[in-house]
């Protein structure tokens, strides 16, 4: 078991190696406030009890298949009845000689139109119970009637679960783990009927910087992309380069869009105290996201109500909208802003990284 995870993660996982799932369950009820059988299936490892679905469609990227296991219904409203698709699932994607696990969150009490998607990427060492506990994305997404779907990093890919955005090999669109992510968000998208228009991705740390990655190789899959404390594509190409543009902000440039490329929408929170990934990196996501041209970009300041300050500078298009944005949040670490202590790698004082992700996502659709 991890052992940055909190104490209550590592007494549930132990409890539940052991046999004593009811114990196990309602330490996760006390901890996250699902219910039983939420928690329980929610938890990484647990036993599914259940075979591999019949492979998927044939088509773009999508020829692996999904196990999802039965999905236990969130508390909803007490005024609404509890729509059965909405919840928490975990679930395992195979393609192309890989396989990822994942967890699911589903909201309830979705309206006729097909739910907007948010990928999760977590960052080394975490996992995808830990990501939705620090970030708070779930709720938040409820808010909005929106899905969230944590991809879990295999230790056999790499030892501390670190995505691998700085190998070559997973830079590019239809190679590595940029195409295994990609299809993945496709299928659940299919098997979920969610809305394909607004399907997007968000990141921290070697996520963030996978994230980006998404956003440049897949923009027909991923609407905009969100990237915390992360690294433009580009930056590395191996381990040793990772390392050197991670302590000092250099390496190679990062890789810009062609001309005729879309520039997929990117909103970017980076702290300028991070002393894991150098802040000049959210200046290098900037730089291959902002738009060409274009309005004259706006500046503000603010602080949250726990005292952070930050700057944000917004770039509009030709309409107005925001199409790229920077959050540089002051005396902030490596660590996902406004989160929760209850993960990881967060920082509670703000500003808040996921909501504001979610107001800046869903003001954007697909063009393809």
């Amino acid at each position: 078991m991890n052992s940055h995870l909190p104490t209550w993660m590592q007494d549930a996982a132990r409890l539940t190696r052991a046999g004593k799932l009811q114990e196990a369950t309602q330490a996760l009820q006390r901890s996250l406030g699902l219910p039983d059988a939420a928690a329980l299936r929610a938890w990484p490892g647990a036993s599914t009890g259940s075979a591999p679905a019949a492979p998927a469609p044939a088509g773009d990227m999508l020829d692996g298949y999904v196990t999802e296991l039965p999905r236990a219904p969130a508390t909803a409203p007490p005024e609404r009845p509890q729509p059965s698709s909405g919840g928490i699932s975990t679930g395992r994607f195979s393609q192309g000689g890989r396989t990822l696990d994942y967890r699911l969150f589903l909201p309830t009490g979705a309206g006729e139109a097909p739910p907007p998607l948010v990928v999760m990427l977590h960052g080394c060492t975490q996992n995808p119970e830990d990501f939705a506990a620090g970030t708070g994305m779930d709720a938040r997404a409820q808010a909005r009637g929106c899905a969230v779907l944590y991809p879990a990093q295999d230790a056999q890919a790499h030892p501390q679960r670190c995505w691998n955005w700085f190998k070559h090999n997973h830079q590019q669109r239809g190679r590595g783990e940029p195409a295994l992510l990609a299809a993945l968000a496709q299928s659940v998208v299919r098997q979920h009927a969610l809305d394909p228009r607004r399907v997007y991705v968000a990141g921290l740390s070697a996520g963030g910087a996978m994230a980006a990655i998404l956003g440049q190789t897949y923009p027909d899959v991923f609407a905009a992309a969100g990237v915390h404390s992360g690294l433009a594509q580009g930056t590395a190409r191996d381990a040793m380069s990772a390392l050197q543009a991670m302590r000092t902000g250099t390496g190679p440039a990062a890789r810009a869009p062609s001309p005729a490329a879309r520039t997929v929408p990117t909103i970017v929170f980076h702290g300028d105290a991070d002393a894991t990934v150098h802040p000049d990196h959210g200046d290098h996501v900037m730089a291959a996201a902002r738009p060409a041209g274009g309005p004259t970009p706006t500046v503000e300041k603010g602080r949250s109500p726990a005292g952070r300050a930050w700057t944000v500078t917004r770039h509009p298009d030709a309409e107005g909208r925001s199409q790229a944005e920077y959050w540089q949040i002051h005396g902030g670490g490596h660590a996902w802003a406004g989160g929760h202590s209850a993960g990881t790698y967060t920082d509670p004082s703000g500003p808040d990284a996921s909501g504001e992700m979610l107001r800046f996502f869903l003001s954007h659709r697909s063009v393809g």
